[in-house]
C-alpha cells in the first residue's frame, strides 16, 4: 500500500527532515510511526498526502508514484486517503454534520447520498446524536471523533493520523485507538504517528521508529523515557 524508496526531504536552509528513508506498509496493516519530536513523523505523513513532495527518492501509494501526480490531480488522489490531525481542523461555525459531510460535498455527492454516508460515519464513532451540535460544545475526545468520522466518510483505502491522541487522556486515547482498530479489521490500512509507546504496546502493532529522519530501532527506549517524563511533569502541574 505504501512504499518509500530512498526518500529524502530537505527544507529551505538545508534541514533534512527525512534522509534516505526506505520502508513498506502492506495493504491491510495497522502501523505506528514513532520517534522524538522532530524525528520526521509528520513529514512522512505529509509526503503520503502530497502536502509535501520528496527532494529525492520515490513515494508510492497504492501502486501510484506520487511524483507523477500533477497539481491538478492532487484532490482526486487525496480522495483515497483519510487524514486525522491532532488539532482536529474542524470548522467551528458549522455543525458536526456539515464538518463530516465536507469531503462528500467537495466530491459532488448528492445531499441524499451524502447524508446517508455522514450518518453511517457518525454512527461508527458513536456520535450520531451529536450531528446538529457545533464543535465548540463537544469535549476534546468528541471533537477528535468528529475528525475521524470526516476522515472515513468517503470510505478510504488508507487512513493516516498525526498524533491523534496527543491532547487526550489515557482512557480517551485508548478509545480512539480502538476505533482505528475497528476500521483496520474491515480492511482499511492505517499509518499513525505517535510518541505514546505505552498505548501502542496495548495494540500489538508493528512500529516504524524514526530518529533524525532515519529508521532507528534503538531510539524507542529513549522515546518511552521522554514520554514518561512529560506525563510526570503534567501531573505535577495539575496535582
Amino acid at each position: 500500500m505504501i512504499q518509500f524508496e530512498n526518500v529524502t526531504k530537505r527544507f529551505p536552509g538545508g534541514h533534512d527532515a527525512l534522509r534516505g528513508l526506505s520502508l513498506v506498509v502492506e495493504k491491510g496493516e495497522m502501523v505506528f510511526v514513532t520517534g522524538h519530536s522532530g524525528a520526521g513523523k509528520t513529514t512522512l505523513l505529509r509526503l503520503i498526502a502530497l502536502i509535501e513532495r520528496p527532494t529525492s527518492g520515490q513515494v508510492i501509494v497504492d501502486g501510484q508514484n506520487t511524483s507523477r501526480v500533477s497539481r491538478r490531480k492532487i484532490p482526486a488522489y487525496r480522495r483515497q486517503i483519510g487524514m486525522v490531525f491532532q488539532d482536529h481542523k474542524l470548522l467551528y461555525d458549522r455543525p458536526v454534520f456539515d464538518n463530516v459531510a465536507l469531503p462528500l460535498i467537495i466530491a459532488g455527492l448528492s445531499h441524499r447520498d451524502a447524508a446517508r454516508k455522514v450518518r453511517a460515519a457518525l454512527d461508527q464513532v458513536s456520535l450520531l446524536n451529536k450531528e446538529k451540535q457545533f464543535p465548540e460544545t463537544l469535549s476534546s475526545g468528541e471533537q477528535q471523533r468528529v475528525g475521524i468520522a470526516r476522515a472515513i466518510v468517503s470510505r478510504p483505502k488508507l487512513l493516516i493520523a498525526d498524533e491523534p491522541t496527543g491532547n487526550l487522556d489515557p482512557d480517551l486515547s485508548l478509545e480512539v485507538m480502538r476505533i482505528f482498530r475497528r476500521f483496520n479489521e474491515i480492511g482499511v490500512t492505517l499509518l499513525i504517528a505517535s510518541h505514546d509507546i505505552a498505548l501502542i504496546d496495548q495494540l500489538g502493532c508493528r512500529r516504524i521508529p524514526l530518529a533524525n529522519g532515519m529508521l532507528h530501532y534503538e531510539e524507542e527506549e529513549d522515546v518511552v523515557a521522554e514520554y514518561a517524563e512529560r506525563l510526570e511533569s503534567e501531573r505535577g502541574r495539575t496535582g
